[in-house]
């Protein structure tokens, strides 16, 4: 199979611990898109967090996109045009919020260029490490936010968040969509909204075919484009339910997991042809 189009998760997939992309794996993926594969990134971040990754791979030299939000904002890195985007109402964010204190748990949103939280709390840190977006400890949650936002997330340690997931996604279903990006976040947007519903958005406007992408990740927001691509690949870390039902499983984030698919799935065939 010749793939047109490779999709990459960031944390904890394209990304080593230390944030980085490793040279063989930018390398690997340079030639790709020299080759003419489109290389995609996708992530529960939001875009101002993803934009350093797409310039240190040169997504706008090559005209590829970005899948920011879990898959609620697609952007075209050439033009920076978002050619889609879905939001939640502050009446969806008011009822969040109530369910956040029923489950006593911590919520985070994004207005602006800025994470908006009530309470201090380390898992909106992270998110500030990881995003570079300044939290901002606001009097109350509900009422500061005036517009509507791309996503919400509720925060807490992981035991606790896999059984409020489990409460809220029954509650929920078919109104929003609910996953973990990380143990520690559950993830909230529009309903029917995931990597795997923008990405086939994406290669429908593209007029590339659901065999010819091959998409990768680590947990469970990156389950549906897993499931969806033609070649749907899980991380060597990744737990073991995504493994099983991921078409391939590739070494880790940290030892060129992503460098590995693309020599051998993508450059060795570009090669033979």
């Amino acid at each position: 199979m010749e793939y047109k189009m490779i999709v990459l998760d960031l944390d904890d997939t394209l990304l080593r611990d230390d944030q980085t992309v490793s040279p063989r794996t930018k390398e690997a993926l340079m030639k790709a898109q020299e080759a003419g594969v489109k290389v995609v990134l996708a992530s529960g971040r939001p875009t101002y967090g993803m934009e350093w990754v797409a310039e240190e791979l040169q997504l706008e030299k090559y005209g590829s996109f970005i899948l920011s939000f879990n898959g609620a904002k697609i952007i075209n890195c050439r033009t920076k045009e978002e050619l889609f985007s879905s939001t939640l109402s502050p009446k969806t964010v008011k009822h969040l919020y109530e369910l956040s204190q029923r489950e006593n748990v911590g919520i985070h949103t994004y207005v602006g260029n800025e994470i908006f939280t009530e309470v201090e709390n380390p898992y909106s840190d992270i998110e500030s490490d990881l995003t570079g977006l300044p939290v901002k400890i606001v009097d109350h949650f509900a009422k500061a936010v005036t517009e509507p936002v791309v996503k919400v997330l509720m925060l807490e340690e992981a035991e606790k968040l896999a059984k409020v997931e489990e409460t809220l996604q029954k509650e929920l279903e078919g109104k929003l969509s609910v996953m973990r990006s990380k143990p520690f976040f559950l993830e909230f947007t529009e309903a029917g909204v995931t990597k795997g519903t923008s990405l086939h958005q994406l290669i429908t406007e593209l007029g590339i075919k659901q065999e010819e992408v091959i998409a990768m990740g680590d947990s469970y927001n990156d389950l549906a484009m897993i499931e969806f691509a033609g070649l749907g690949v899980a991380m060597g870390n990744a737990p073991d339910d995504i493994k099983e039902k991921a078409n391939y499983v590739t070494d880790t984030n940290m030892n060129d997991g992503v460098a590995k698919v693309v020599e051998d799935f993508i450059l060795k065939v570009a090669s033979h042809s």
